[in-house]
């Protein structure tokens, strides 16, 4: 009797049931590739042991000297890696202590430029003096412990005596009063940083120089925002940085 040799050996695949199992090979090989290279991709961020990864910073990585450059002369304001900050000359000493000089009587004066002030100009002039010195001062006393450079706590006799009469003052005289006074002291430091900074071998002053220079810039800007300063003091300030 003969015997049925599709019924003992089960059903012959069809060509669909054929190209089916392809198929499902095919997707089998695609994702073991895709894993492989995933793999890959991971291998590269990883330290010389293969396991510990590589942390990248934020707003990219290190250059390939190892260090990380904020751009010309320390941009962001950070000292270049490697910079000379133990050279510390006399005009170095002097400026650092000028700047805490300036910080002390002026955020002061801002203060009372919110009280006694008549003018919206001068009160925001004020406020910009208050916010630039306070980030000065703060810069100052760090730099100056760096270079162990003793600053003082107290403003000059001076600037001492241009608060109090800022203090007695009120309105309009208040108003005519700081802006004079303030843009005569502005515009001779002003003139004092453009030679630290050319002179000073230093990078972190060079750094601090940076930074008073675009805060005392402002200051001078919105001190003559207010259309109070009078040739007189122009013609001091001249006086002042030529001679």
């Amino acid at each position: 009797m003969r015997t049925n040799r599709r019924a003992v050996n089960g059903p012959v695949p069809t060509r669909l049931g054929l190209v089916t199992i392809a198929a499902v090979i095919l997707i089998a090989v695609a994702a073991m590739l895709v894993a492989l290279q995933g793999g890959s991709g991971r291998a590269e961020v990883t330290g010389s042991s293969g396991t510990e990864p590589v942390p990248v910073p934020a707003g990219g990585g290190p250059h390939a000297d190892g260090g990380t450059h904020p751009g010309a002369d320390g941009a962001d304001g950070a000292v270049p890696e490697g910079g000379d900050i133990g050279t510390v000359t006399e005009v170095d000493r002097e400026f650092l202590v000028a700047v805490r000089q300036a910080g002390l009587w002026e955020i002061p004066a801002g203060r009372l430029a919110q009280t006694n002030a008549s003018s919206e100009a001068v009160k925001r002039a004020g406020l910009h003096l208050m916010d630039g010195h306070a980030e000065l001062d703060q810069l100052v006393r760090e730099d100056a412990e760096l270079l162990g450079v003793e600053i003082p706590n107290e403003a000059t006799a001076e600037q001492r005596r241009w608060v109090e009469q800022l203090r007695d003052a009120e309105g309009a005289e208040f108003d005519q009063l700081f802006a004079n006074v303030l843009r005569a002291s502005h515009g001779k430091i002003f003139a004092t940083i453009g030679k630290v900074r050319g002179a000073t071998q230093n990078d972190l002053i060079r750094r601090h120089a940076r930074q008073a220079n675009q805060t005392v810039l402002d200051h001078l800007e919105v001190l003559e925002d207010t259309g109070l300063v009078d040739a007189a003091t122009f013609e001091e300030v001249e006086r002042a940085v030529s001679g």
